[in-house]
């Protein structure tokens, strides 16, 4: 037997309708279960029914950060996916294929690719099931391929079928166990890709990054949700949708994103930890809303997920082409924070934290992700979920001098923060709408009054960014080659940069999750210790690089940028640095 692998590259693909996003998930959960360390990346066009489907998988005995462009074994349950996607092959790929469906002419492919016919559609057939557990079958398939024992996916079959009754788990399990031994018995001396064993074991958890933002909000001790469906965050709305009684929050689904921040503000300004989420479209509606709350002074958290644009534009696809939008958005001038998580765990830390931010502040915190990052399946060590803290709402009001009225926009304040007031409290009454106000909120157009009242929102942002924190630093302090990143470009860096170490390249990466607002001078001292800086974005006009620019008078030459909807590969990022 040959030396066990520490890590393959999966992919099934398929057309839309037979399982394949599922496919690849159970695979996933399979071997997390048992300690493996996955990564899964799914690719899906936007019809309503048909087109290609395509999930990868990524499984290593190791942390892995980010999947390569590369394919170990391809299970192909038709010819389209042979034909997209036999480039990804490299000498000695497995293509595991329906032979009803084709037959391979080896002079297509790399050397030494091991074609594995299996009679998919058959299996299915003879056990009476439906065509549709083909990728049943192929999982077992797969389970044989990689060395491992039936267990492992028999497992994540009952659980994931047991809620359907004891007669569909035994079908599907039937059919994987003919698949997997088909395999046993027709290629039992395949073993090019079995899985080495984890020789240490994490308690792993199986996530998207939509589900990472939501634990990290309900920790942050969000009680209200009004979110109206849109790729890419609709996990996040099934995960509040289905377990609304256990966490004794309230979501609503709003008729559109113009209501649902509004919702949203209203139930922060009865002072409950309050958040909306959405993509691009969605938020072009919401921006008049994050005035609102600018004016108001009210805390409100917003998850942007990215796709790119302009307009309907790819809408299942990713980009990172709204970094500025959320800064620059609203009417009039008002201060709000920006974060960008790069993988599941800060998902979750960065969630939590702005829930805390915006209490603090009084003003929206956006949460930026992307398609890539609020769909991609990640595994996440248990340990990372630290025990939520007790939520807080701010100081509250005790100003009596004006009868049941309160100065809840306090301007003696220091920092800007005035303190709240909450419907219901007694001598807390104070006018809160869009106009001008004096401290009681009642509608000014007195100039210097509007002045003293801008001035007092405004100093916030120096408040903001003297807590702000630097961003993080990997890698090798002496590098050749330094990146500059933000958000979910972190992990392909991060895999470039060994492969890069391989070749001798000493490199760094200097990753940012805290966005906006930060101090330029402490950055500037940062960024101009390095000798080449690399910016690598996923849009096509470097709008970090710009906002660098602006706010430390840097100006980065190099950027490596990419907006055709698909992240960044490692192996892009080596090819264009070297």
């Amino acid at each position: 037997m040959k030396a066990r692998k520490q890590r393959i590259t999966w992919k099934i693909g398929g057309e839309a309708g037979f399982g394949i996003m599922s496919s690849g998930t159970m695979l996933a959960k399979a071997f997390s279960r048992h300690g493996y360390h996955i990564i899964a990346s799914n690719e899906y066009p936007s019809l309503i029914r048909g087109g290609h489907n395509v999930i990868t998988v990524g499984i290593s005995t190791t942390p892995i950060h980010s999947l390569t462009g590369v394919v170990d074994i391809l299970v192909a349950l038709n010819k389209e996916t042979i034909d997209l996607h036999k480039n990804n092959l490299h000498e000695g790929s497995y293509v595991i294929y329906d032979s009803k469906d084709w037959e391979p002419h080896e002079t297509d492919f790399p050397q030494n690719t091991q074609f594995i016919a299996v009679p998919l559609s058959n299996i299915v057939k003879l056990r009476g099931a439906e065509s549709v557990m083909r990728n049943t079958v192929a999982l077992g398939v797969t389970t044989a391929l990689l060395g491992a024992d039936f267990s492992v996916l028999a497992d994540v079959i009952a659980s994931q079928f047991g809620e359907k009754g004891k007669d569909i788990v035994e079908e599907n399990t039937l059919v994987a166990r003919y698949g997997y031994d088909f395999i046993k018995k027709e290629y039992g001396l395949l073993d090019s890709y079995y899985l080495d064993f984890v020789q240490e074991k994490a308690e792993l958890l199986t996530m998207n990054g939509s589900e990472a933002v939501g634990i990290g909000a309900l920790d942050g001790g969000m009680k209200f949700a009004a979110i109206y469906p849109m790729t890419p965050i609709n996990s996040l709305i099934s995960l509040f949708a289905d377990h609304e009684k256990e966490f004794r929050i309230t979501y609503i689904q709003p008729e559109d994103e113009i209501s649902g921040i509004n919702m949203a503000i209203g139930a922060s300004y009865a002072g409950v930890r309050s958040m909306v989420a959405t993509s691009g479209g969605g938020f072009s509606l919401m921006v008049e809303g994050v005035s609102l709350a600018g004016i108001m002074e009210v805390p409100l958290v917003i998850d942007l997920g990215m796709r790119p644009g302009p307009a309907t534009g790819m809408p299942t696809w990713t980009e990172q082409g709204e970094l500025l939008f959320p800064i620059f958005s609203g009417h009039g001038e008002f201060v709000r924070i920006i974060l960008a998580p790069g993988d599941a765990p800060e998902c979750y830390r960065l969630s939590k934290f702005a829930f805390d931010l915006s209490q603090e502040y009084q003003v929206p915190v956006f949460i930026l992700t992307d398609k890539y990052l609020n769909e991609n399946l990640w595994t996440v060590q248990k340990k990372e979920f630290e025990h939520p803290s007790v939520p807080k709402n701010g100081e509250r009001s005790k100003d009596k001098s004006h009868g049941d009225h309160v100065k809840r926009y306090d301007m003696s304040v220091k920092n800007g923060v005035s303190a709240r007031s909450f419907p219901g409290d007694k001598n807390g009454l104070y006018i809160a709408n869009s106009y001008e106000h004096d401290e009681y909120g009642y509608t000014t157009e007195d100039p210097g009054l509007r002045i003293a009242m801008s001035r007092k929102r405004l100093q916030k942002e120096q408040a903001i960014i003297d807590v702000s924190p630097l961003p993080s630093v990997y890698g090798d302090n002496e590098s050749d080659i330094t990146f500059i990143a933000y958000g979910s470009t972190k992990g392909p860096i991060l895999e470039a940069m060994d492969f890069l170490k391989e070749k001798g390249i000493r490199t760094k990466l200097i990753h940012f999750s805290w966005i906006y607002p930060f101090n330029g001078k402490r950055i500037k001292d940062l960024l101009d210790l390095e000798k080449r800086l690399i910016d690598v974005e996923g849009n096509g006009t470097g709008q970090f690089a710009k906002l660098l620019k602006q706010e430390t008078g840097l100006d980065i030459q190099e950027k490596l940028l990419k907006n055709n909807g698909r992240q960044w590969l490692p192996e892009e990022i080596v090819e264009k640095v070297i």
